[in-house]
C-alpha cells in the first residue's frame, strides 16, 4: 500500500470502522460507526489471542451483518503490553489494512486504556465482560460488579495507566481527559514502579493490570485506585481515542509502521545477550 493521501482518508463519524487491541490478556474487537459502538466482544486471556481475533473479527462483522468489504478504515492498539499480542493485533490489522486498500489508526494501547475508563461505565453491564460468543470468551472479574460511578470531579483528575510488565516493572502513561480527547501528561514509557511514585506527579487515579499488581505501593503513597476492568484498553476505548476533536490521522505509511514494544520480547533479549557475551 502507497502512503496515505491526506485529505481522501479521513475520519468520519458516519464510517464503519473495526478496531482491534491484545495488548493485555484481555483483548477485545468491536465494529463502530464512527466512535459509537455497534457490536464487540472480549478475548480472555486463557486463550490464544492469536487464534481467536480472527474468529472474533468475523463474529462481530456477521453480527452487524456487515463484511470486510464495508470498513472505511482500521484502529489498533500499538502497545506497549505483551510483545505477542502487540504483534497479534499489529500483524492482523496491517495485513488487513493492505489487502482491503483501507487507512489505518494506531493508538497506544495505554491511551486506550485511559479512554476506557469512560467506556466501561456505559457499555458493560456488571459482572461481564460484554459482548462474546462466536468468536470471543466471556470474561468476568470479581470486582467487575464493583465498578464506582465516577463524579465530575474524579473523572477530571489525570489517569495514570499501568500495564504489569512483570516483577516490578511497568508500562506506563499518564493522561488527563479534556471532554474531546485527551492530553499525554507523561508519555508511554517502561519503568519500575518505584520510579513512578518517585515522580512529582499531580492528583492522579491509578488504573490497569500494573496498578492492581501493585496496589499496595500505590495506595501506601496517598493514590487512590480503579479496580479491574477499568483502565485495561477495550477497542471501544481505541475509537474514542481516534475520534477525538480534532480527528487524529492514520498512519502514513502502513508497511512501514511497528507498534510501540518499548522494551524487547525475552527470545530477543536473551539472543542479545548471548551475542555481547561472545564479542
Amino acid at each position: 500500500m502507497s502512503p496515505v493521501e491526506s485529505g481522501d482518508r479521513a475520519w468520519s463519524a458516519d464510517g464503519m470502522y473495526l478496531a482491534l487491541d491484545t495488548s493485555t490478556p484481555l483483548g477485545s474487537v468491536c465494529v463502530g460507526v464512527g466512535s459509537r459502538v455497534v457490536a464487540r466482544r472480549v478475548i480472555d486471556g486463557q486463550g490464544s489471542h492469536s487464534s481467536d481475533l480472527i474468529p472474533a473479527i468475523g463474529g462481530v462483522l456477521q453480527e452487524v451483518g456487515a463484511d470486510l468489504s464495508e470498513l472505511a478504515g482500521l484502529v489498533v492498539g500499538a502497545g506497549p503490553g505483551s510483545f505477542t499480542g502487540v504483534r497479534v493485533a499489529a500483524a492482523t490489522a496491517k495485513g488487513l489494512a493492505h489487502a482491503l486498500d483501507i487507512p489505518l489508526w494506531a493508538v497506544s494501547s495505554l491511551e486506550a486504556g485511559a479512554a476506557a475508563v469512560d467506556v466501561y461505565e456505559v457499555e458493560l453491564p456488571a459482572g461481564d465482560g460484554g459482548g462474546h460468543g462466536g468468536g470471543g470468551r466471556q470474561v468476568s472479574h470479581p470486582s467487575w460488579g464493583q465498578r464506582p460511578v465516577l463524579s465530575e470531579e474524579e473523572r477530571a483528575w489525570p489517569r495514570y495507566v499501568l500495564f504489569d510488565a512483570r516483577g516490578d516493572r511497568v508500562y506506563g502513561a499518564c493522561y488527563r481527559s479534556t471532554g474531546s480527547g485527551f492530553e499525554v501528561l507523561i508519555p508511554p514509557h517502561s519503568t519500575t514502579i518505584g520510579a513512578v511514585l518517585s515522580e512529582n506527579l499531580p492528583i492522579s487515579v491509578f488504573a490497569g493490570d500494573g496498578a492492581q499488581r501493585h496496589e499496595d505501593e500505590i495506595r501506601g503513597a496517598g493514590f487512590e485506585l480503579l479496580p479491574a476492568p477499568y483502565g485495561m484498553p477495550t477497542a471501544a476505548g481505541l475509537l474514542r481515542a481516534v475520534a477525538g476533536s480534532p480527528p487524529r490521522e492514520p498512519v502514513e505509511d502502513v508497511a512501514r509502521w511497528e507498534p510501540e514494544y518499548l522494551r524487547s520480547s525475552s527470545a530477543q533479549r536473551i539472543t542479545s545477550s548471548h551475542a555481547g557475551s561472545d564479542a
